[in-house]
């Protein structure tokens, strides 16, 4: 053996015959006659009796010889004649038979290929690339091209035959799809440019054709669903094809094919289809329908730009017919609880039916948006829903169901452009829940603040958090009281006081009101130990804003306790001494303003089923003839009488106007701070700037009116805080 090491790679070359070829003169001629007669036996299928390496060794012994062009212009003629011998029985097949033949003698041509260019292995390696000629099989294949594929009588023959069978299978006939797989291989195999040029081009044309004059008959016939359904199901088709027996290359230019007949030529007439289109299919909550629209429209150019642009328009009609339709706002919970289903609605078929696409989601959301702000009470009628929601509505339900409520409200209120609005209604509405102890749950409406505080930042909510923080506070100064003064405040009324915070409450500065001496009694005792425990402070007693509870007795001595108002309490005092008084008489003894007395007397006497006072004469309305006497015969089931009083959910126009200019006050000092903060850091600004720039920071809350911003930048020209260019008016310059 010998020593270590991996043994050597030999390498192995053909080599020579060793033994002397003698050559004789007609050898070429004789050699090539062996071998033509081989190639025909291959064709007519009796290779079985040859010796492939006898063939072999005289192809080899005559290209080593230099007869290597003879053996290759031979077997280039011999192969000629035998595919024309072909063409013709391919040609005289009839009917269904004509693709059979043509795929069995594909089939036989190349295997017979096959065997030649085993023969011919040496030519190949050798004379055909010193040469530059063909190789053997691709040479097969280019033949069989040119006298049989492109032969006239086969070549028209064909593609009709193709596309016929097609048409067929479009038309519900079931074909041999396994033949028409070979055929379309067959031309692939002979080169993509032959598939292409002599079968896939044709066939996209008539395809055209044929889904041109089928859609148009479709779109007269059908609703916009079943047409739909219909381009849906030839589309799939199509693919379908493709993977059966067309090259994987067509899928994209046939789908294009369809898509463009089927769906981009009739996009508009499909979306604005009367009793079936886009706005029915939104109205119906089709969301199969819009699904099978969306997922067509979006293999289109600008496909679901037509469908976003179509909703968009429906959305800012509808929603603006809901805003200003005078019957819904009548009721202001009906009106936002309207706009939260039309959310809902069209939340879900984004969802369900457009994959939740970001696009349409941003189309909606500009939608609302545009429509909410057309009514200039959205704010105070969102507040209004928070506030049933808070006193009544959500009794009894989940945690869960509250968040999702209050969520759903938060998205209202993000569209909201007048948001300080909102939040002024919303301070008023919170004042009342809390102070009547209305509100179906504390945690409800801390959570509404924090969501607020999330949306808006710390400056929105903290005067509504200061409003929680009196109310507790106030609930220990009342312990307190009671703790150190009950001895000296004896079997007197029991008095409960809110202590709130100027500035954290909406209170209006209101006249006071003469109480009842026994209340006036207690007020006083309260006033001195609030004012001896807290130095420096000042209580000014909110009448308008109270309630108390007196028990009455009535004929055939029935007991009620009755839950009043302050000022209502004030009016029934007066009867303890008086059977019957004017409405003269009564505004001089209470000096209750005369709105407040009218809606008061009115709930007291004229309400069904509440009337503790009567009035003569006796009509729904107060008028300051009237006479009032307490109505001995009132009688109720229950023993506890909650006697509110008549006042409007909504605003009164006076009313509205007040809150609106309040608002507009409120705005003035924010435009001013935002246009100090901005001109303190750029010293120097034009006019233009300065009104995009605190439109900008101020954008969250309101949307500044420009012309209120120029009224507050002379406002601080004025007050030296600006100045105008000497050289150039409309620039400003920031003064130190």
């Amino acid at each position: 053996m010998s020593g270590g090491g991996p043994p050597r790679k030999r390498n192995f070359k053909i080599e020579a015959f060793k033994h002397r070829v003698e050559l004789d003169p007609k050898y070429a001629e004789r050699t090539w006659k062996v071998l033509e007669h081989a190639i025909h036996e291959i064709y007519n299928h009796n290779a079985s009796g040859l010796s492939f390496e006898e063939l072999y060794r005289s192809a080899y012994n005559m290209v080593l010889h230099k007869y290597g062009e003879k053996l290759y212009n031979g077997l280039e003629s011999t192969m000629t004649w035998r595919l024309k011998e072909i063409s013709k029985s391919i040609e005289a097949a009839q009917g269904g038979l004509f693709l059979e033949e043509l795929n069995a003698k594909w089939m036989d041509h190349n295997k017979a290929l096959q065997m030649i260019r085993d023969i011919l292995m040496y030519m190949d390696r050798t004379y055909v690339p010193t040469s530059h000629r063909t190789p053997v099989h691709e040479l097969g294949l280019n033949l069989w091209r040119d006298h049989i594929i492109h032969y006239p009588m086969i070549h028209g023959r064909l593609l009709d035959t193709l596309l016929d069978l097609i048409h067929r299978e479009r038309m519900g006939e079931v074909i041999n799809r396994g033949l028409m797989r070979s055929i379309t291989k067959m031309l692939m195999d002979l080169g993509p440019a032959v598939y292409q040029d002599d079968f896939e081009k044709p066939f996209l044309e008539v395809s055209a054709s044929f889904y041109s004059g089928e859609s148009q008959e479709f779109i007269e016939c059908c609703d916009c669903g079943n047409y739909l359904k219909k381009a849906e199901r030839r589309l799939n088709e199509e693919m379908e094809r493709v993977s059966h027996y067309l090259d994987a290359g067509s899928e994209a230019k046939i789908t294009s094919v369809v898509e463009k007949e089927m769906i981009a030529n009739h996009m508009h007439r499909l979306v604005d289809m009367e009793n079936s289109g886009l706005v029915n299919m939104l109205i119906d909550d089709k969301y199969e329908d819009l699904g099978r629209m969306y997922t067509l429209f979006r293999r289109v150019s600008d496909g679901l730009s037509t469908i976003r642009d179509m909703m968009t328009s429906y959305l800012r009609e509808t929603g603006k017919h809901l805003v200003t339709d005078p019957e819904r706002l009548k009721d202001p919970v009906d009106f936002v609880q309207c706009l939260l289903n039309e959310k809902d609605k069209h939340d879900k078929i984004i969802n369900v039916a457009f994959g939740n696409d970001k696009t349409f989601q941003n189309a909606l959301n500009s939608s609302f948006e545009f429509f909410i702000n057309l009514n200039n009470r959205s704010p105070e009628f969102i507040s209004l829903y928070v506030d049933d929601k808070l006193r009544k509505g959500l009794k009894g339900a989940t945690e869960e169901d509250v968040e999702g409520i209050l969520d759903k409200v938060m998205m209202l209120f993000r569209y909201l452009q007048e948001k300080d609005v909102f939040e002024k209604y919303y301070k008023q509405h919170l004042a009342k829940r809390l102070l009547s102890g209305k509100t179906v749950s504390d945690d409800a409406e801390r959570s509404m603040i924090v969501k607020l505080k999330t949306e808006c930042g710390y400056q929105f909510t903290s005067k509504l958090e200061g409003m929680f923080t009196d109310m507790k506070t106030s609930q220990d100064t009342m312990q307190d009281f009671y703790a150190k003064k009950s001895e000296e405040l004896g079997d007197g009324p029991t008095l409960d006081v809110h202590i709130l915070t100027t500035g954290s409450w909406p209170t209006q500065p209101s006249p006071p009101c003469s109480l009842p001496p026994e209340i006036l009694t207690v007020c006083e005792k309260f006033r001195g130990y609030y004012l001896g425990t807290h130095s420096g402070r000042r209580l000014t007693w909110q009448t308008n804003m109270g309630t108390a509870d007196i028990k009455a007795t009535f004929g055939k001595s029935q007991k009620h306790e009755l839950n009043v108002s302050t000022y209502q309490m004030c009016v029934l005092m007066l009867f303890n001494s008086s059977d019957g008084l004017t409405y003269k008489d009564i505004e001089q003894a209470t000096e209750i303003p005369s709105t407040d007395l009218k809606r008061c007397l009115q709930s007291l006497a004229c309400v069904k089923g509440k009337n503790v006072l009567r009035k003569e004469p006796m009509s729904k309305d107060i008028s300051e003839d009237d006479t009032f006497f307490f109505n001995d015969k009132f009688t109720s089931k229950l023993v506890k009488v909650k006697i509110g009083t008549v006042v409007a959910a909504k605003e009164s126009e006076p009313e509205k106007q007040e809150t609106r200019q309040r608002v507009e006050e409120d705005r003035k000092p924010q435009i001013e701070a935002a246009i100090v903060r901005i001109m303190k850091s750029r010293r120097v600004l034009d006019h233009n700037s300065i009104v995009s720039e605190v439109t900008k920071q101020l954008q969250a809350r309101f949307l500044p009116n420009p012309v209120i911003i120029k009224k507050r930048i002379e406002s601080l020209i004025e007050r030296e805080f600006l100045e105008r260019d000497k050289a150039d008016r409309k620039l400003y310059r920031y003064l130190a």
